[in-house]
């Protein structure tokens, strides 16, 4: 029996407590005894109405932001872990820092949240998508031009609301945070990956923790998902090769079945009208592996970008 008090740090966003739960409910089912409190940490990066809609990456640190002040409460002991949305996480994290925990990979695809329209081929020239992801701006751009991207901040059901009030005709979400929500969206069209290529770490629930300790990564895995862990460490390392940023348009994932591994990636430009691709296929068996296919990739995609492109 573990007699111990265990601190999770999370956003207080009604996606990031409902997935601080789901880490805090598999904890509890693993270690009998272990109390566990939530620690709600304010962040910066939270929208609020009189920001008005400007994209993240105009403030300091990118996308970035959504973890840090949780990572200096886990770096300062206040916390033992912070639960994040791997996808918002940067490439390289804080000295001191590691994730090496991840819960089993929800729905990776975007979806499409439209009143009026029900694919990105639908949409008309001079539609106004709303978004703050280059990613999904780029590829959005990449198929349709002629529609006109704007930024557009807020949580899930924020976004959902402006939509509905017709702020903007279409924006993009994340199909695993509603189904992590619960909530049913009659506006939401699924787009598969073929179409829109996923953010790297979409789908997946990280626990980051501190460097070296032992106690905290002891509980962790128990509830870690091996076969999640070793797609994360190859999307995150194409990321790292190409210093994924928010200002530039980047897209992973990788699959595992039966110990073969199929990695996706690309890099676009901002206007959408030039992307590069690559893929790779190879057995894995550990993380080692894994690391190097998201390398092979990355640097295949670094070397035929040209010169600046990344910049």
């Amino acid at each position: 029996m573990t007699q111990r008090l265990f601190k999770i740090g999370t956003r207080g966003s009604p996606l990031a407590l409902k997935q601080a739960n789901i880490v805090k409910d598999a904890l509890e089912k693993a270690h009998e005894g272990l109390t566990i409190e939530i620690v709600v940490v304010q962040s910066n990066a939270d929208w609020r109405p009189e920001q008005g809609e400007k994209h993240l990456c105009e403030e300091n640190g990118g996308k970035g932001q959504f973890a840090s002040e949780i990572e200096d409460k886990v770096l300062s002991g206040d916390v033992d872990c912070g639960v994040h949305s791997l996808k918002d996480m940067a490439s390289f994290l804080p000295t001191g820092l590691e994730i090496q925990h991840y819960l089993p990979r929800a729905d990776v695809r975007d979806v499409l949240i439209s009143v009026k329209y029900k694919s990105m081929k639908d949409l008309p020239a001079g539609c106004v998508v709303g978004t703050c992801s280059l990613r999904r701006a780029s590829l959005m751009l990449s198929q349709n031009k002629d529609v006109d991207i704007v930024p557009f901040r807020g949580n899930v059901e924020t976004r959902i609301e402006k939509i509905r009030n017709e702020q903007v005709d279409a924006t993009f979400l994340a199909k695993a945070g509603l189904d992590r929500l619960g909530l049913n969206v009659p506006e939401a069209h699924v787009i598969e990956p073929e179409e829109m290529l996923p953010a790297c770490g979409q789908g997946i629930v990280c626990i980051e923790t501190r460097e070296g300790d032992e106690e905290t990564q002891n509980l962790l895995g128990a509830i870690s998902c091996t076969q999640t862990s070793l797609c994360a460490v190859a999307e995150r390392e194409v990321l790292k090769i190409l210093d994924g940023s928010c200002h530039t348009p980047i897209g992973a994932y990788a699959i595992l079945e039966n110990n073969e591994m199929f990695l996706r990636a690309l890099v676009a430009s901002n206007d959408g009208q030039t992307v590069f691709r690559d893929e790779y296929r190879v057995i894995v068996s550990n993380k080692d592996e894994a690391i190097a296919v998201g390398q092979i990739v990355g640097q295949r995609l670094k070397e035929i970008v040209p010169e600046g492109f990344l910049d």
